[in-house]
């Protein structure tokens, strides 16, 4: 029997407030501002405050070998809507690429690159 905990996109919103999703030198653009690092990803996560994600929309596709120097990658679209406490509801836009990280014992699954956005423009 497989013990290994997958998470899904649900568990990755649900868990937003982490950088443990993340490469070490994973880049976050969130809404135009650039987070490189964990450390810095564990900041920016930390200040955030609690949220609630609805995802609307999903959609997956392996990004050619050629492309990522034969690494397994997957880019990852999704969009819906957020609430943060104390703030109106917005739409998003986020993509983001997972990489495969592969050890003897089991591969687990990384952000590299996160692109998160607004949509609702008037409201920023």
């Amino acid at each position: 029997m497989d013990k290994r905990r997958r998470v899904s996109v649900t568990d990755y919103y649900s868990l937003l407030n982490t950088s443990l999703l993340y490469l070490d030198k994973a880049t976050l653009i969130w809404n135009g501002n650039v987070v490189t690092g964990l450390e810095a990803l564990a900041n920016f996560f930390d200040m955030l405050p609690s949220s609630e994600f609805q995802v609307n929309m999903l959609d997956c596709q392996p990004v050619h070998e050629q492309a990522t120097q034969a690494q397994t990658t997957v880019l990852v679209v999704t969009s819906g809507t957020v609430k943060f406490d104390g703030n109106k509801q917005h739409y998003f836009n986020q993509n983001f690429l997972l990489t495969a990280q592969t050890t003897a014992n089991n591969t687990v699954w990384k952000i590299a690159s996160d692109c998160f956005r607004f949509q609702d423009w008037a409201a920023i």
